[in-house]
């Protein structure tokens, strides 16, 4: 890495989708810098391009035009195998379905995500990063949805990833349990210093990142900049 590049650059991204009504095209050629360490929140309705974005953040995706760099190598020309590498290596993934070994502890699953990281957490110093070393030794169905979902952060962090990224990890909570999901994650950012990209129809989480970008029709519509970002209990949600 060099010193100031910054952790992700998109240049003139785009995706397009064939289907049966014809092309579809879910981003519409988006520029954005990520420095390194950010805490970016992504807003818009849904078919805006968001979940695309993060996709291809994530190297879940490939653009069908433009270039995402990644601390200044061009994902889009990784192979398979590259890809593969990188998502195991470099990102964590959160999403708003846990998916949760059901037979596993929550330490069990976590330490299944810790096994394949070439410096990772160790999984009990993780499950206490999001407040639950006290709930290792239950089973998924055990826990409740806000508790699965912090087991899910926790297996999504102890890799240490360089990359933190969250699609809706709040949309099927209420706000006191998603507040508290919330405060795992920004608690594992400012421990890790992970740059973390989070998804949301949530226009009040957008309250605790450094900057917000709304997404529209596949291009960026709007951007601001937090410059006093707040805790997550301080959201009104």
């Amino acid at each position: 890495m060099t010193p100031g590049e910054p952790a992700f650059t998109a240049i003139a991204l785009a995706k397009a989708y064939q289907t049966e009504a014809g092309e579809v095209h879910a981003l519409r050629g988006i520029d954005l810098e990520l420095p390194e360490g950010e805490f970016l929140v992504l807003l818009g309705p849904s078919g805006s391009g968001k979940s695309t974005f993060l996709n291809i953040l994530g190297g879940l995706d490939q653009p069908t035009t433009g270039q995402i760099l990644f601390r200044g190598q061009d994902l889009s020309g990784y192979t398979e195998r590259e890809l593969t590498a990188y998502r195991r290596e470099a990102v964590g993934f959160v999403f708003q379905i846990y998916n949760l070994m059901p037979s596993l502890t929550a330490l069990e699953n976590v330490a299944l995500a810790a096994e394949i990281a070439r410096d990772p957490l160790d999984p009990e110093e993780a499950l206490d990063l999001v407040g639950l070393a006290n709930r290792r030794g239950h089973f998924p169905a055990e826990l409740s949805g806000g508790e699965q979902q912090r087991v899910a952060v926790a297996r999504a962090i102890a890799k240490r990833p360089d990359v933190l990224l969250c699609d809706e990890p709040t949309g099927a909570l209420d706000s006191r349990t998603g507040i508290v999901v919330l405060e795992a994650i920004a608690r594992a950012r400012r421990t890790l210093g992970t740059t973390t990209v989070l998804i949301t129809h949530n226009a009040s989480i957008g309250g605790m990142a450094d900057r917000v970008v709304h997404f529209a029709d596949g291009r960026i519509a709007g951007m601001r900049v937090n410059d006093s970002p707040r805790a997550p209990a301080e959201l009104s949600w």
